[in-house]
């Protein structure tokens, strides 16, 4: 990633000195070099700029005038033969504040405190993002194995005698067990509609008052679970 900057100086030996230290960084791409607030103006509109060169004392507008009023302020590094303006510079949380003639090892520096100021936000961005939450699934026997499947990739659970058929999204599985005691290893998605089916209630496309769509398929609820599956689908709706 190369980080976009631009130079903002009414002084041409001052641009062309800025501009000759940031080609010896492979980091940076320098946008534009200009002569005033105004053309810089124009720069900030059109491109994503990370880092701004900015002189202080300006025609027409002041450098810290200009920086006030920028919507999206890019980071910037005040660049000012009067060394009065630094508390102006500071005040506005400026990278570095480099008092002219600006040497290499100077502007090293400021560069060197935007690029630790990145990493932070960087790592800030990261703690901040939220922890996905972890797939639950089950192990589950058939025959000498123990199969593993996830709870998000099951549409439905069917009873067929001393059996049930977990219905997944790309395959099923036939396990030895009873619908009822297999219903109590599952989570707060899964509802029963009918003493033969379990439904995962997030797979559900729609229903009616005698049955569950889940695609094409039609599970028929029963008289006695009715009332149950009406409040766990309710309770599911409010929470999304």
């Amino acid at each position: 990633m190369k980080y976009q900057c631009i130079i903002v100086d009414d002084e041409p030996l001052a641009r062309e000195l800025l501009e000759t230290y940031l080609v010896q960084l492979p980091d940076f791409n320098l946008v534009a070099s200009c002569a005033s607030a105004i053309e810089a103006s124009t720069i900030l509109q059109k491109n994503k700029i990370d880092l701004l060169f900015l002189d202080i004392e300006m025609p027409v507008l002041k450098g810290t005038d200009f920086f006030k009023n920028l919507h999206n302020k890019p980071q910037v590094i005040f660049t000012t033969a009067y060394r009065d303006y630094a508390v102006d510079g500071f005040e506005l949380d400026a990278i570095d504040y480099l008092l002219k003639p600006i040497v290499f090892e100077r502007f090293f520096k400021g560069i060197q405190k935007f690029l630790s100021q990145q990493e932070q936000e960087k790592e800030i961005s990261i703690i901040d993002q939220p922890i996905p939450e972890k797939r639950k699934f089950l192990f589950v026997g058939k025959g000498k194995k123990q199969i593993k499947f996830f709870f998000d990739e099951v549409l439905y659970i069917e009873s067929l005698k001393d059996y049930i058929k977990v219905h997944l999204i790309q395959e099923n599985l036939m396990l030895k067990s009873s619908i009822s005691s297999f219903e109590k290893k599952l989570d707060t998605r899964f509802v029963r509609v009918h003493r033969s089916y379990i439904v995962n209630v997030d797979k559900i496309t729609a229903y009616t008052k005698n049955d569950v769509e889940i695609g094409q398929l039609e599970i028929p609820i029963g008289g006695s679970y009715r009332e149950n599956f009406y409040a766990k689908v309710s309770i599911k709706t409010s929470d999304s």
